[in-house]
C-alpha cells in the first residue's frame, strides 16, 4: 500500500502539468495538490479517533474505499473542477490511510523495530522512484493521463485485499480504549480544511485576495490547536517540536517539489516522461537516507539528523532557485534536488519514530493523526501560498525562483523545533489535545 501511495504521489506530480493543459485548469493547478492535503486533515482526525476506540482495521478499510473512489472520479473527470473534487475525496482516504497504517505498526511491531519498519516504508518508494515518474509520463504520452489515476485505483484494491487478509484475525484493539469526545475535533478539522481550501482559492478573490489570505491563515492557526499536542505552535520541546518540524519541512519539500517538473517542462522543454527524472533521483536518495536512519538513527541522534537533513533540504531548494534565476543547465537542478530526498529520508522516518515513542496505546491514533495533520497543513498552506505567488509573478520571470526561495526559508525555520526534538519521550507519553 505504501508502494502504491508512492507511485500515485510521484505520478500525479509528474503528469499534472499535462492534466492542467488538457482541462484548461491552470488557475486550479495548485488547488489540485493543496486541496487533497486539506481534506486529508478530516480523514486523519476521524480515523485517529476511530483507531483509538476500535482498532485500525475498519478505519483502514473505509479510508481505502474513499481513496479509490477519489482516484476514479479524478480519472474520469471531464473538467478541472471535477478533477479537483475527486482529489478532495481522495484526500479524505489518503489522510485516514496514513494514520491507520501508523497505528498498525504501533500495535503489531515492538518499539525496537519501529525504526526499521519505517525505513521499509521509505524503501517501498524505491521502485516507484525509479520507474514511477518515467512510467507516468510514458502512460500520459502514449495512452492518456487518465490511466495514471485509474491504474493506481485498480492496483490499490488488490493490495488492500492482501493486507486485510493478514489483519482481519489479529487482536489490534486496546484493553482501555480512548473515550475523549470526537465531534469537536472533527468540527475543528473541517474548519482547518475549509481554511486551507480558502487559501488555495484566494487568487480568485481579486482585490480581496490579501484579506482572504490573512483570514485563512488565522483560521487555520486557531482551528489546528485542538488537533495537535499542547505547545505545538509555541515549539515546546519534545512531541510538540516533532509535530511542528514535520509541518515546516513538509511545506518546504512538497511545496517546491510540484514546481520542479513544471520548471523542466516550461523552461527547458522536457517531456513529461523526462521531467520526472528529478523526482526519481530525489526519491532514491530519500530511500537511502531512510535506510541510514533505520540502521543508525539512535547512534546518530535526533539533533544531528535535524542538522544534516535540514542542510541538505536548504541546499536543494537554494540550488533550484539559482537554476531558475540564472537559467543554469537542467542537470544542476536534477542533481541538486537529490539533496532534498536525502535530507527528507533522514528526517521523515525519524519524526515518525519519535511520535510513537511519545505515545501510549490510548493516544497512538491522536498523536499519529497530529503528525499527519501537521504534514498536510504545512504542505497545503505552503502550496497555496506558492501558487498565489507564482500566479502573481507570471510573466516576470521571477515565479520559479521565488517559490523555491520560500521553500528555503521554511527549511531553515525547521531548525528551530529540529533542535528540540529529544525531551524525555515517556514524560510526554500522555500528550493529547491542546488545553
Amino acid at each position: 500500500m505504501i508502494f502504491l501511495a508512492a507511485t500515485q504521489s510521484l505520478a500525479v506530480t509528474t503528469v499534472m502539468p499535462l492534466v492542467s493543459a488538457d482541462l484548461d485548469g491552470a488557475a486550479l493547478y495548485a488547488v489540485a495538490f493543496s486541496g487533497t492535503l486539506a481534506t486529508s486533515v478530516i480523514g486523519m482526525v476521524a480515523v485517529g479517533a476511530w483507531c483509538d476506540r476500535a482498532g485500525p482495521v475498519l478505519p483502514l478499510t473505509t479510508s481505502v474505499v474513499l481513496f479509490v473512489a477519489g482516484l476514479v472520479v479524478a480519472g474520469a473527470a471531464p473538467t478541472m473542477e471535477v478533477l479537483v473534487a475527486g482529489r478532495l475525496l481522495q484526500g479524505l482516504g489518503t489522510g485516514g490511510q496514513t494514520v491507520a497504517l501508523y497505528v498498525v505498526v504501533a500495535r503489531v511491531y515492538p518499539a525496537a523495530l519501529h525504526g526499521r519498519v519505517f525505513a521499509a516504508f521509505s524503501a517501498a518508494w524505491v521502485v516507484p522512484s525509479i520507474v514511477g515518474p518515467f512510467l507516468a509520463g510514458a502512460v500520459a504520452e502514449y495512452l492518456h493521463w487518465r490511466w495514471v489515476f485509474l491504474g493506481v485505483a485498480g492496483l490499490t484494491v488488490v493490495a488492500f485485499a492482501l493486507v486485510l487478509a493478514r489483519l482481519h484475525d489479529r487482536p489490534l484493539g486496546t484493553d482501555h480504549p480512548a473515550a475523549d469526545p470526537v465531534a469537536a475535533r472533527l468540527g475543528w478539522a473541517s474548519v482547518v480544511a475549509i481554511g486551507a481550501l480558502a487559501l488555495s482559492l484566494a487568487g480568485e478573490a481579486g482585490a480581496f485576495a490579501p484579506v482572504l489570505v490573512v483570514a485563512s491563515l488565522v483560521v487555520i492557526a486557531v482551528a489546528i490547536r485542538p488537533l495537535v499536542p499542547a505547545g505545538t505552535l509555541r515549539l515546546r520541546g519534545g512531541l510538540p517540536s516533532v509535530v511542528a518540524m514535520r509541518a515546516l519541512i513538509a511545506g518546504a519539500l512538497f511545496g517546491a517539489e510540484i514546481y520542479v517538473p513544471y520548471l523542466l517542462m516550461d523552461e527547458y522543454a522536457f517531456s513529461a516522461t523526462w521531467a520526472g527524472l528529478a523526482l526519481t533521483v530525489a526519491a532514491l536518495l530519500w530511500a537511502a537516507g531512510s535506510d541510514v536512519q533505520g540502521r543508525y538513527g539512535d547512534r546518530i541522534g535526533s539533533t544531528r539528523i535535524s542538522l544534516i537533513g535540514t542542510a541538505q533540504l536548504v541546499g536543494a531548494t537554494a540550488i533550484a532557485a539559482l537554476t531558475a534565476w540564472l537559467h543554469l543547465p537542467p542537470v544542476i537542478l536534477i542533481a541538486g534536488w537529490a539533496l532534498a530526498g536525502g535530507g527528507m529520508g533522514l528526517m521523515y522516518p525519524r519524526l515518525t519514530v519519535l511520535t510513537l515513542a511519545y505515545s501510549t496505546p490510548q493516544n497512538q491514533g491522536f498523536n499519529s493523526s497530529a503528525l499527519s495533520i501537521s504534514d498536510s497543513v504545512g504542505a497545503s498552506a505552503t502550496i497555496a501560498a506558492m501558487g498565489l505567488t507564482f500566479t502573481a509573478l507570471a510573466g516576470t520571470g521571477a515565479g520559479f525562483p521565488v517559490v523555491f526561495l520560500i521553500a528555503t526559508a521554511l527549511a531553515l525555520l525547521g531548525l528551530v523545533p529540529g533542535l528540540r526534538l529529544d525531551h524525555s519521550p515517556r514524560a510526554d507519553a500522555g500528550a493529547g489535545p491542546a488545553a
